[in-house]
């Protein structure tokens, strides 16, 4: 972090800076915690090492199934080398079981298991704390065209069936994840790649067998071990090795 270079943007969890090369930006992980549209804010030491890893794992698994994102390599604890591209102001949110505010908007149960997986899409827009929109208003207000928006469903349902066989295996529940699309150009054509990261920050992960939840619920709901847990997901993933030891929420 000694090297003087150009801060494009800052988010609440990550740090966008100009990458080394024209079309590539450096991605830091910030320990910053937020919740509920920023009205909930901490700092969680070593937040940003377990994500980076987490997403760095998941985001190279992808690629090489042939899911198109961002992601080029792990520079250092914190910080990955990203290919620029043109955010889409989407979020786009999987679920396969109730949870968090569909559970609040419809009355239904948390943990009722859906009967099939639903994708939702929220309007990035943190001054109207990202309100669900529709297809048709996506591409009423071209937010996304319809074959980026096909794009962006077909990738999701790739994503979900990846990471639902991937956490499954290692006793862990996909209960819902939030992702993001970018749009890289290649003469005067575009084509939309995932984006942002995939980690116990934009994922409900919860124990298989106990039901204990493993992401950033924890922090949310003010349920404590929040790194323990997110370390515990890096475990059982098999990314420890490099990892600084957690002890009590922070880095040795």
């Amino acid at each position: 972090m000694n090297v003087k270079r150009k801060k494009l943007y800052e988010g609440k969890a990550k740090i966008l800076y100009e990458g080394p090369e024209p079309g590539t930006l450096i991605q830091y992980f910030k320990d910053d915690a937020t919740a509920f549209n920023a009205q909930k804010k901490a700092t969680l030491e070593g937040k940003g090492v377990i994500n980076n890893q987490i997403s760095e794992f998941i985001m190279s698994r992808l690629n090489g199934i042939g899911v198109t994102n961002h992601f080029i390599k792990r520079l250092n604890l914190r910080e990955q080398l990203i290919r620029e591209c043109e955010i889409i102001p989407l979020e786009v949110v999987c679920r396969n079981i109730v949870a968090g505010s569909m559970s609040q908007r419809l009355g239904i149960e948390e943990g009722t298991p859906l009967p099939r997986s639903i994708i939702e899409f929220y309007y990035k827009k943190d001054e109207l704390n990202d309100p669900m929109v529709t297809e048709e208003h996506i591409t009423a207000f071209n937010w996304a065209s319809t074959q980026e928006l096909d794009d962006i469903l077909a990738m999701t349902v790739r994503v979900n069936d990846y990471l639902s066989g991937l956490f499954a295996g290692v006793g862990i529940t996909l209960v819902d994840f939030k992702i993001e699309f970018g749009r890289i150009w290649e003469n005067d054509f575009s084509r939309v790649i995932l984006a942002d990261e995939i980690s116990p920050d934009s994922c409900r992960l919860w124990d298989t067998a106990t039901g204990e939840k493993l992401d950033k619920d924890r922090f949310r709901r003010d349920l404590g071990n929040v790194i323990e847990s997110y370390t515990e997901v890096a475990r059982r993933l098999g990314i420890m090795k490099g990892m600084p030891t957690v002890i009590q929420g922070g880095l040795h």
